[in-house]
């Protein structure tokens, strides 16, 4: 019997079910409690006012009566209402308490105590109450034979045809002449309420039991059996047999924690299948692992080693772990093991061994405690790596440094070692000293940007970073003398940051030699055009010795000049003196030496003004130009007084072309003509300079632009001009290209990059 009522007590489905039954019962009780009372109240308040109607009317049907003072017919009134089943009493009480009519004859003319309960009601207080509720003049009380009564009694008041009436007058001060008292018998109504309430009392056990027996056959159907298959499961589960289904047929939450078991079970064995494999693969991994393991206890004796210690020792476990390592007959004097056992952490360290041969073994160590179940340190596992190769390398890289050291610093050009975000000199050879005249020392954690001039700075600071060429950089030497570089950029890894690996190389002599180059060019381009020159300059001469002349004719005959003539030849000297003040300036400023600057420009403004200068050169030899110009080309970024040279050197080659071909002397022939067109196409300005000569061969076009290589005849050409014109259109991010067939003319084509966002800052270019 205990050992049931111990199964019962930890039972979760019987504590589920008198949990919910004892909860359903209570409630259905409280419900029935509520329900009778309510129930109750109802029927009294119903009684109470039918009874109440029933005073009214009994009061207002021997009103007549009592008008008239007709004593038997009030009785008779009152004997026949309450000769009516239910009607315990009624009474008609004069002011006194005297029992004037009744349907009781024993009772009438007799007194009753004024506090009586019937009279108790007004007279609890002096003067008696008039003005009453219902519920006040309503009262409960037990009849002899026990079954409740209900009594209402209603005051009769004094009216004014009472007071003033021949037959029976009544003062006009009494308010209340008497009372009328009906008592009802409530046997009935009590035994209907004892019928509903046992009904309902029997209705809430049954609803009670009958739900409660559907949850229990639902509990046990659905619930119960379930939870022992799982169990069941469960337990097999936990045995280690994974295989067994559940077999609960529910498609309910019941059947879905069967399936997620049954699931469970299946994750669990393919877990247990991969955890049997991991642990055989890390028991292999401990004896193929190719470190030394062993492990030590507090005497340093082995206790356990893997496969690759026992190759290269030929240990046997007992044996003391520094007579299997180093072949020694006491512990070492600094033995990671050892901290181990006294401070519990791991610990790190390195050893080495003499082997026979002479050699030495290197090894790291690292050692780990391990512990029982109660936290004290049973043994302690030693992992070993040969660090021997590494030794070798370190001592070989150890020889490199050294050996880079000596290369880096006899570089002959200067190389810098930059951080990538600050531009930071971190560090840089001895060839800085010979460039740039600071000592290694002196300039090492200094901004590479103060190599720069000042209102270069800005500009460089986002193209070293973004570029691996800068050509033709102007820096700043320790005296403030300008050095001429190219520079080299690379990111590279310095110890333990990104940085960039400047080189740079001087080529200021190499920038001066050019320049040489240039003007030499330019002085040649002169001696071409002093025929073209000297007949422009030839016209506003012209023009003013004629206008001087025909005024010293008029002076030295005393003849007056009109004012209107006079005013005319004056402005005809006036703007050939201007034009050929223009002619010299031009002059002057193409044949003058000047620094390469890059600056937005209209390329048809330069190209006008190449051909000013040379056009009489062209008119005088018969050729004709024709232009194709755009008037709406965007800007470009380039250097006008060395874009013009290359527009002459051009134009020189295109009338040298064509008198190869046409000849010299014939200047009248149609088809001597210069074309010169500029458009603009996505991305550049594109210039043609076209010729209708002698044409160039592939095998020429592929050398045009080296240096010194020309095709005119010995003494009429020095082979730099379309070199240093390529080198020109280079500098300003352009390009010059040719396309030419053998006897039928050339055109060359110019693209300049647009430039429509670049400011209007000069930029150097070398030179």
């Amino acid at each position: 019997m205990m050992l049931l009522l111990q199964n019962l007590q930890r039972s979760l489905f019987t504590k589920l079910i008198l949990l919910v039954g004892m909860t359903l019962l209570g409630s259905m009780f409280i419900w029935a409690y509520f329900n009778i009372d309510y129930h109750k109240k109802r029927i009294t308040e119903d009684i109470m006012v039918s009874t109440n109607r029933l005073t009214n009317t009994i009061r207002l049907g021997a009103h007549y009566a009592m008008m008239l003072n007709s004593r038997d017919d009030i009785t008779q009134i009152i004997s026949n209402i309450g000769k009516q089943k239910g009607i315990a009493h009624i009474r008609i009480y004069n002011k006194d308490g005297q029992i004037k009519f009744s349907n009781l004859k024993t009772e009438v003319n007799t007194f009753t105590n004024i506090k009586a309960e019937a009279c108790d009601i007004c007279h609890r207080t002096d003067p008696p109450l008039m003005d009453l509720s219902l519920e006040q003049r309503t009262r409960f009380f037990d009849a002899p034979d026990g079954h409740r009564l209900l009594g209402i009694i209603s005051p009769i008041c004094n009216e004014p045809s009472c007071s003033t009436d021949a037959c029976h007058v009544h003062p006009a001060d009494k308010s209340i002449l008497g009372a009328l008292d009906v008592v009802i018998s409530l046997e009935k109504t009590d035994m209907e309420i004892s019928r509903y309430r046992k009904g309902i009392i029997w209705l809430s056990m049954f609803l009670s039991l009958m739900t409660s027996a559907l949850i229990f056959l639902f509990m046990l159907r659905f619930v119960n059996r379930p939870i022992k298959k799982l169990i069941d499961e469960t337990r097999n589960i936990g045995a280690g047999h994974y295989d067994y289904p559940i077999e609960v047929n529910q498609k309910d939450e019941m059947g879905l924690l069967a399936t997620a078991i049954y699931d469970m079970g299946k994750e669990i064995a393919e877990k247990q299948v991969k955890l049997n494999r991991q642990r055989d693969e890390y028991q292999n991994l401990f004896e193929l692992v190719p470190c030394l393991i062993t492990i030590q206890d507090s005497s340093y004796r082995l206790i356990r080693f893997n496969g690759e210690f026992l190759e290269r020792f030929q240990a046997k476990l007992g044996d003391y772990c520094y007579q299997a390592y180093m072949g020694k007959t006491e512990r070492c004097d600094n033995c990671p093991v050892e901290r181990t056992f006294l401070d519990g952490k791991p610990h790190y360290g390195e050893e080495s061994r003499k082997n026979d041969d002479g050699s030495i073994t290197y090894w790291v160590a690292r050692t780990s405690p391990i512990r029982n179940e109660t936290g004290d340190i049973v043994g302690v596992m030693e992992v070993c790596l040969d660090i021997t190769r590494r030794k070798q390398l370190e001592e070989s890289l150890e020889r490199s440094e050294k050996k880079y050291h000596a290369i880096f610093n006899n570089i002959p050009n200067p190389v810098f070692v930059l951080d990538v975000d600050s531009l930071e000199i971190l560090d840089c050879n001895e060839s800085v000293a010979t460039v740039y005249g600071y000592l290694t020392e002196d300039i090492i954690q200094k901004p590479f940007l103060d190599l720069f001039q000042e209102s270069e700075k800005e500009l460089y600071e986002t193209r070293l970073r973004t570029s691996t060429v800068l050509n033709k950089v102007r820096h700043v030497h320790k005296n403030g003398r300008t050095v001429f570089v190219d520079i080299w950029l690379s990111p590279s890894e310095y110890p333990g940051r990104r940085v960039l690996l400047v080189t740079t190389s001087d080529i200021t002599q190499r920038l001066e030699a050019e320049q040489q180059f240039i003007q030499a060019s330019k002085m040649a381009t002169l001696g071409e055009m002093a025929t073209g020159v000297a007949h422009e300059l030839n016209q506003p001469l012209s023009v003013i010795k004629t206008a001087s002349s025909f005024l010293i004719k008029k002076a030295s005959r005393h003849e007056p000049v009109a004012d209107d003539i006079l005013t005319n030849m004056l402005q005809k000297i006036d703007s050939n003196v201007d034009r050929a003040t223009r002619i010299i300036l031009h002059m002057r400023q193409f044949a003058r030496k000047s620094e390469a600057c890059l600056e937005r420009i209209n390329i048809n403004d330069i190209l006008e003004k190449a051909f000013e200068i040379f056009s009489q050169q062209l008119k005088v030899r018969g050729i004709e130009v024709t232009w194709q110009i755009d008037r709406n080309l965007p800007l470009v970024m380039g250097d006008p007084g060395r874009l013009e040279q290359v527009f002459i050197n051009l134009l020189l080659n295109a009338r040298d072309a064509i008198e190869g071909r046409w000849g010299v002397n014939d200047i009248d022939h149609p088809d001597k003509r210069i074309t010169l067109s500029t458009r603009q196409t996505p991305k550049h300005v594109q210039v043609d300079v076209t010729d209708t000569g002698t044409g160039i061969s592939r095998a020429v076009q592929e050398k045009i632009f080296e240096p010194f290589y020309t095709t005119k005849e010995v003494g009429k050409g020095t082979g730099l001009g379309l070199s240093i014109s390529y080198g020109i259109i280079k500098e300003c991010g352009g390009t010059i290209t040719i396309h030419s067939e053998e006897g039928k003319g050339a055109t060359f084509t110019i693209l300049f990059p647009i430039q429509e966002n670049a400011n209007g800052t000069c930029h150097f270019t070398g030179g």
